[in-house]
């Protein structure tokens, strides 16, 4: 019975594996980031010459913005209005759906040195000023500055900033900090290759390079995807992303939520189960007291569970290939 159940995770857990996505190698070999909008356009940005391409689902070029210096996305979960921000500019464009820019903000003349900026909506941004050590609220539609803080932190792999219901959320490499506007911190934990925030309604998610993880009050960092092997991962409502060996990958969060729910439900069973009082025999041959050999015994359930996994191993990288 428990090699039936087994069997059946192994199965179910490979399931959530949906589909390749026909976006050839030459478009993802280079790729710094890649984004993915709720519509299912991908957009994926390129250091060597950067550029930053939008394709539909089908791999269709949309639209394509050769900048002249690094920028960084900062989200593509509204398409019509994509904001990008670059220290080395020190501005903030916003483009189009077809990747046209359709304004441009400039710091240089009003502020000190930015080191980020966040767009909270179509009227206001936040700005870490490294110059003054303080963090701006500032309206670019009519040009004001509406608020002013003290926030000396630390800038050292300053990968981005997020502002939400007054709490300030600074990723860099290897930890997220949450701050009050009052520069108190609240909490602290360390990641691995921290990349960018995504806010969804009340939820804040960190993307690395490999793993989605969630912030949760009061308990944590809790992962909702994660593959030590992918080398660019993102998600939208409906599904995760990931580019792994220079192909694109399409993963249902419905189902990978299911496979994780199940993999813990394993390990909960396993957990309960009664221990044995019979000491682990070694795996070597001893003699009984008439000197007889027993022989170890035949591990039948392992060997058939090892021959189900290489079995659905296979299937995959079959579907896959």
């Amino acid at each position: 019975m428990r090699l039936i159940y087994l069997i059946c995770i192994f199965i179910f857990c490979s399931s959530a594996a949906q589909k390749v996505l026909p976006l050839d190698t030459l478009k993802l070999k280079e790729a710094k980031d890649m984004l993915a909008d709720d519509y299912g356009n991908l957009y994926i940005y390129k250091n060597k010459d950067f550029s930053f391409t939008k394709y539909d689902s089908l791999g269709k070029q949309i639209g394509k913005m050769m900048l002249t210096v690094p920028y960084k996305v900062q989200s593509v979960q509204n398409p019509l209005n994509v904001p990008l921000f670059s220290e080395n500019a020190q501005e903030m464009k916003f483009v189009d759906q077809n990747m046209n820019e359709i304004q441009r903000i400039d710091f240089k003349q009003k502020f000190g040195f930015i080191r980020m900026a966040y767009a909270e909506d179509l009227q206001q941004l936040w700005l870490l000023d490294d110059s003054t050590k303080r963090l701006i609220q500032y309206n670019f539609r009519n040009d004001t500055t509406i608020n002013s803080f003290p926030f000396d932190v630390s800038f050292e792999d300053f990968m981005d900033l997020l502002v939400y219901e007054s709490k300030v959320y600074i990723l860099t490499k290897n930890h997220i900090r949450i701050y009050s506007l009052k520069f108190e911190k609240l909490f602290e934990a360390p990641v691995n290759n921290g990349k960018r925030f995504r806010r969804e309604n009340d939820n804040i998610l960190v993307i690395t390079n490999n793993s989605i993880l969630k912030y949760v009050p009061e308990k944590g960092m809790a992962v909702l995807f994660e593959d030590l092997d992918a080398q660019i991962v993102d998600k939208n409502i409906l599904s995760y992303f990931e580019i792994n060996g220079n192909k694109l990958y399409l993963y249902s969060l419905e189902k990978v939520k299911k496979a994780r729910q199940q993999k813990q439900l394993e390990t909960q069973l396993e957990a309960i189960q009664p221990p044995t009082d019979k000491p682990a025999e070694s795996a070597e041959e001893k003699p009984n007291e008439k000197g007889e050999e027993i022989k170890p015994q035949d591990n039948t359930l392992e060997k058939l569970i090892q021959d189900a996994s290489e079995v659905q191993t296979a299937g995959v990288e079959k579907l896959i290939n």
